[in-house]
């Protein structure tokens, strides 16, 4: 043990401060967890102008940059190759510029994942990947453009992966993640360690339907079927539209949340003819209200946007629902079987039209699914952010004695040859 009060920077250098955002509540709630035991400070690319900080810090990388609030979280999407170069020589400047701050730098997994690390580790201060995912090309080729979108594809990885070579340890969310992390990146297994996220159970709880259904606005006696979380290449609701559209199910669909494809899926259930509503982002005090008022919850991961269809992604969402004491409609995955089983907490079914359209044909009972949710609430009781928080501090205060022994070496070293 260290033996003193750590002081700590999270960085996600991929992602700007969206507070609707998984990504963001994913940083911000370990960061809240964390500072039971260490001083925290969290840095996204970009953040709010105004911004409530919790027990942590809060910093932009790039502060001179405005941020709306209902701005896209991800923060390299789009951006030009020349910009991506001037933005690494900024998180160069940024670790040169905070090296003295910190005694320990976690960094966020994103495109060009450990170079913020790496650049941290160089100005002498200890670091560590904490890694969600390994992209996989799933885009045509088939132009000009997307064959350069390609190759940058291929440079980014290639970067990531000597990047993420450098360092003493990486954090992989999940057991299938780390696989992929030690056959395609070629990290050692015994630097890898697993941490699972977490769930802030003071906010997502079992709730009473009745009150939620009220508050906004929804019949007593409808049967909502509810997804919240970003819309992009990862979450595809388009089978599930087209699952509700073909059977006619008497099911409504809510979506809380936004993202690139938002306009795409809203499009779509318009012209399908289904009963939706779709929110938009909304406040992260009010997402439990709507997991409340729902009588299922979907999680429609893309599974062919994973290498070899497996699904990697810690997940978030799922843990959030069934905390609300809500069954789970989601895709085959190991991590996934563990949390909801099919039929105890949730249901397996994957994201194709045709699976939701034969389970939608005969729809659970909303009987039987208000009789799953004690188990779907027992099933993630032990899930918090405070174990997670905990997990990720020993993993810091072992690379940091591992890194005090070394150069404790290096000094007898040196000093033997002297002698």
């Amino acid at each position: 043990m260290i033996g003193r009060r750590l002081s700590v920077c999270y960085a996600a250098p991929g992602q700007n401060l969206v507070p609707w955002a998984g990504p963001t509540r994913n940083v911000l709630s370990v960061a809240e967890a964390l500072s039971q035991w260490a001083d925290v400070t969290v840095a996204f690319r970009r953040v709010p102008r105004t911004v409530r900080e919790g027990k942590y810090r809060v910093a932009a990388i790039e502060p001179d940059l405005r941020l709306e609030s209902t701005s896209d979280d991800n923060a390299a999407r789009g951006l030009h190759p020349m910009r991506h170069l001037a933005y690494c020589r900024t998180l160069r400047s940024f670790a040169k510029q905070h090296a003295d701050s910190f005694d320990i730098v976690l960094e966020k997994g994103w495109r060009l994942s450990g170079w913020l690390a790496v650049a941290f580790q160089q100005a002498g201060v200890p670091a560590v990947l904490v890694e969600n995912d390994v992209r996989f090309w799933t885009e045509r080729t088939d132009s000009i453009r997307q064959l350069a979108k390609y190759a940058l594809h291929g440079l980014s990885h290639g970067v990531s992966g000597v990047c993420s070579r450098r360092l003493a340890r990486v954090i992989a969310e999940t057991d299938d993640l780390k696989r992929v992390l030690v056959t395609r990146r070629g990290l050692k297994p015994e630097r890898v360690d697993v941490v699972e996220l977490g769930v802030d159970h003071s906010a997502f709880h079992p709730m009473e339907q009745g009150p939620a259904r009220q508050t906004l606005g929804i019949r007593s006696d409808a049967y909502v079927m509810l997804y919240v979380g970003a819309m992009d290449e990862y979450h595809d609701l388009s089978p599930v539209i087209d699952g509700l559209a073909a059977s006619k199910a008497a099911v409504e669909l809510h979506v809380v949340g936004g993202g690139e494809y938002r306009e795409r899926f809203e499009t779509q259930a318009r012209q399908a003819g289904i009963s939706s509503r779709f929110y938009g982002p909304v406040p992260y005090a009010d997402v439990p209200s709507h997991i409340a008022a729902a009588d299922v919850c979907i999680a429609p991961y893309r599974r062919g946007s994973f290498r070899d269809r497996v699904l990697t992604f810690s997940t978030l969402k799922i843990p959030e629902y069934l905390a609300c004491g809500r069954p789970v409609v989601s895709v085959p995955g190991a991590r996934i079987r563990t949390l909801i089983g099919d039929g105890a907490a949730g249901f397996i079914v994957d994201n194709e039209a045709s699976a939701w359209h034969a389970f939608l044909r005969t729809p659970p009972s909303r009987n039987r699914l208000a009789a799953m949710r004690a188990q779907a609430a027992r099933a993630v009781e032990s899930v918090t952010w405070s174990a997670t928080a905990g997990k990720y501090l020993d993993i810091c205060e072992n690379v940091i004695s591992s890194e005090r022994d070394s150069g404790a070496a290096a000094v007898a070293d040196a000093a033997s040859l002297v002698r």
